[in-house]
């Protein structure tokens, strides 16, 4: 009764463990209205180096004063350019400006805008632009909803007028120019829109000189501006690639000295410029159109240096930071990916000649060397990516050729952690290098998790804040990282338990991880946690034998099912602005533009897809496995029957990284960030179980002859557990124990009731003890082979030749349970 209700139990308390993680939220604080005029002052191309007290003072005292962060200026066009940014500023939503544009361009756009009047304005192209954006790009963004939001708005300048202009393309109010005392004209509204002016080009010089008279015009407006009112300075987009963070200022009651966050963020010190129009209307205590913002309004947090010079440093540091992650990080997955395609090509002859034949006739050995040489590579392929996460450490993006000192901080940490897991205990054994890789990438990428994920920000193996994807938690090469590290440490810590306790083993450590992906307060990834959990459940489903049966299959459906209903149930519950991605997808499948979703959804998944050099590595490893590993030659199939929870790890970590990409719209990225640890460790495990195929085990000092067919006497343990006997393993003495050859030139196999159950390769013809392969680490397998897989599961040669050595007795001759066995397998210019 109890082993039938244990899937039952396990599958309630990963859900249970992933619900709780997810459904607890840190306090935001909602934000309240602050203000009776709201001022949003724009300028082109503005960063945080453009800052300073000589050339910009005006700029320096609002920031001292004020509140400050980075502006992600991500719209519909990339890079942002400063029609875009407008549009976008407006809309409260991803927008761009109709017409054929290059990707990668900022081309002059004209902007046409009649005044019919001296009090409004019109742009005639303006719902030409709303149709373009609701129906060729898939954000759903309406240009001018910010606008439509109050009574009455103000734009001053041509940028003003476009971010100003409603959806049928009238400007309430509108000033080609900003006025000498423009107090009239930004008190007769409660939101007021001003263009500044740009900032362009790379000549210091030139620079300078736009910026103070950007800066002289910010003087202006804070000198009329109306009394309790909220005054914000953004840099709205860029004047040319590449894409840079640019200067957010908030001036006014309740924005005093702090940072700048929001919702859409959960960074301090980070606002998107999707941003500022919920902004606005939060401060003036206006509902917000949800449908159509996709922004989230922004607060004040504490946590700024006292020393203006030093806050204003962080961002313009991160600014510098993203910019050089942009350049290093194509040529790093690049170079990963023909590193390990390269490893994966001289692996593929190792293993052909890794199994050491008996007889006069067979290949001779592979080197000692040669062999001792690619576990090193292997293991270094491996770390290769939690030691770039690790790079960012050191600030390499700060001296010239920063891409160089990326390389060399990295490989000085790969070979680093590569000598640390060599020279580790129990690095001889099988599962020893695999355990230990596992382990230090997962404790990597954890510990930058709790820690803030201040690594995975702006750097090469984590995400942008240019891309305004993510700026807080795992990303999507941590994602896959984490999870494989975390499901393949579980297999390998429940394959040190006997049987019985695998699963829990499993459970426990994955629900551990669950809470590191999901949690708010720490990895944040709901998506992350539905495929984890997932992952968990076929894996603890089948750590303890067999294979993935329906049933199973099942039971890791409704685990992923619940665990995403009962998050759903929970988010959607929760306030508008409080909402996860979940919650807000399910929302929007209320009112009806949840299409949108899906539709950016499969959009992302198809540009990752062609795009990415993690598309590569994820097809590779999974060549090689299928058309490799997974071959009779290949030792996979060995390794899994052997050690069955590796077995259980490896499946988990598939099923995990495919829902996790697919569903996170990152295609196969998160699939080959898990492939880029697993594989090398996979091909690394084969090699060791080949090598050890013709190894045999010696009977321990407590075991007699003669047990008969039963096998041991009751309460001893065929491996060394528990109520038994020690065993000595082949890997504890290599190869000591190797039967002489006979006349033939062949060798004798070991007495039957000597073996340990056998793992045998279908058509290999080979047969070999387990205790050779398992260093002890195998558990109950032996006892218990026959009941692996019993539950209709389909087993693995190694398996079937297990419960053929341990459970039909030592009386029946290996080579006939070997043979028993088979496998499976006016026109404005805007620039």
């Amino acid at each position: 009764m109890l082993r039938r209700l244990t899937p039952v139990l396990l599958t309630l308390l990963v859900v249970v463990l992933g619900v709780t993680a997810l459904a607890a939220r840190p306090e935001t604080g909602a934000p309240r209205r602050s203000a009776d005029f709201v001022v949003l002052a724009g300028v082109a191309g503005l960063r945080w180096d453009d800052v300073d007290p000589q050339t910009t003072p005006t700029l320096w005292r609002m920031a001292q004063q004020g509140s400050i962060g980075s502006l992600s200026t991500r719209s519909a066009h990339r890079p942002t350019c400063p029609v875009d940014g407008w549009l976008t500023l407006g809309a409260g939503n991803y927008a761009a400006w109709n017409g054929s544009r290059q990707q990668g361009a900022c081309p002059s756009v004209g902007v046409t805008i009649e005044q019919p009047d001296r009090i409004g304005a019109n742009l005639p192209d303006q719902e030409s632009v709303v149709l373009h954006n609701q129906e060729r790009l898939p954000w759903g963004a309406v240009p001018g909803s910010l606008s439509e939001s109050v009574r009455c708005s103000v734009a001053i300048g041509p940028g003003a007028a476009v971010a100003a202009a409603r959806p049928f393309g009238r400007v309430d109010r509108y000033a080609p120019k900003l006025p000498d005392d423009p107090a009239g004209l930004l008190g007769s509204c409660v939101l007021s829109i001003v263009d500044l002016g740009t900032v362009a080009g790379d000549d210091p010089a030139t620079r300078a000189a736009e910026a103070r008279r950007v800066d002289a015009a910010l003087a202006t407006v804070l000198a009329a501006r109306p009394p309790r009112s909220l005054v914000m300075v953004a840099g709205v987009s860029d004047t040319e690639t590449p894409s840079r963070l640019h200067v957010a200022v908030a001036d006014g009651p309740g924005w005093e000295g702090g940072l700048l966050t929001s919702a859409s963020t959960g960074r301090e010190g980070y606002l998107q410029l999707v941003d500022l129009a919920p902004t606005a209307l939060a401060a003036l205590g206006r509902p917000m159109p949800e449908r159509l913002f996709l922004g989230r309004p922004a607060i004040r947090v504490d946590g700024r240096p006292d020393d203006l010079a030093a806050a204003i440093a962080a961002p313009a540091d991160a600014d510098r930071e993203a910019g050089a992650q942009r350049r290093v990080a194509g040529w790093f997955f690049a170079l990963l990916a023909l590193a390990q395609v390269a490893l994966f090509v001289t692996v593929l002859p190792l293993l052909r000649r890794a199994r050491r034949l008996a007889g006069p006739h067979g290949p001779p050995p592979v080197s000692r060397r040669v062999v001792a040489t690619v576990e090193l590579l292997l293991i270094a392929a491996a770390l290769a990516v939690p030691a770039a996460l690790l790079a960012d450490a050191v600030p390499w993006w700060r001296v010239d050729n920063a891409g160089w000192w990326f390389a060399l901080v990295t490989v000085a940490l790969i070979v680093a952690a590569t000598a640390l897991v060599r020279f580790a205990p129990g690095h001889d054994r099988t599962l020893g290098p695999l355990g230990a890789v596992a382990g230090l990438a997962s404790l990597v990428v954890g510990a930058d998790v709790l820690s803030g994920a201040r690594l995975q920000l702006n750097g090469v193996v984590g995400y942008s804040a240019l891309e305004g994807g993510r700026f807080s938690g795992l990303g999507t090469v941590g994602l896959g990282v984490f999870l494989a590290g975390a499901l393949l440490s579980a297999g390998w810590l429940a394959q040190r338990f006997r049987r019985a306790w695998r699963p829990m083993v499993v459970v426990t450590v994955g629900g551990m991880a669950l809470v590191v992906v999901g949690s708010p307060y720490l990895g944040s990834d709901p998506i992350g946690a539905v495929a984890l959990t997932a992952g968990v459940a076929v894996a603890a489903a089948i750590s303890t034998g067999g294979w993935l049966t329906v049933s199973r299959l099942v039971w890791a459906t409704m685990a992923g099912l619940a665990l995403t209903i009962g998050y759903a149930v929970v988010d959607v519950r929760r306030p508008a602005e409080e909402r996860g991605s979940l919650g807000r997808f399910l929302a929007a499948l209320g009112d009806g533009t949840g299409g949108l979703t899906v539709h950016r959804s499969s959009t992302a998944n198809f540009e990752t897809l062609v795009n990415s050099p993690l598309t590569l590595l994820a097809v590779v490893g999974a060549l090689l496995v299928w058309f490799a590993l997974l071959q009779p030659w290949g030792g996979l199939m060995r390794l899994f029957g052997i050690y069955p929870a590796i077995r259980a790890a490896m499946a988990g970590t598939a099923v995990a990284a495919v829902i996790g990409g697919l569903l996170g719209g990152s295609a196969l990225d998160v699939a080959g960030a898990a492939a880029a640890l697993v594989v090398p460790m996979a091909a690394l495990a084969s090699l060791r179980v080949l090598d050890h195929s013709t190894d045999r085990t010696q009977p321990g000092a407590g075991r007699q002859r003669g047990d008969g067919p039963a096998g041991p006497p009751a309460g001893d343990a065929p491996d060394g557990g528990p109520g038994g006997g020690s065993t000595t393993t082949a890997d504890e003495h290599p190869r000591a124990d190797r039967p002489p050859l006979d006349g033939a030139g062949t060798r004798d196999a070991a007495p039957a009731d000597d073996a340990a159950p056998a793992g045998v390769e279908g058509g290999s013809g080979d047969q070999s003890t387990a205790a050779g392969d398992t260093d002890g680490e195998a558990g109950d397998d032996g006892a218990d082979g026959e009941d692996d897989g019993g539950d209709g599961g389909v087993r693995s040669a190694g398996e079937r030749a297990a419960g053929a050595g341990g459970a039909r007795g030592a009386g029946v001759p290996a080579a006939r349970a070997a043979e028993s066995a088979t496998s499976t397998s006016t026109e404005v210019t805007m620039g």
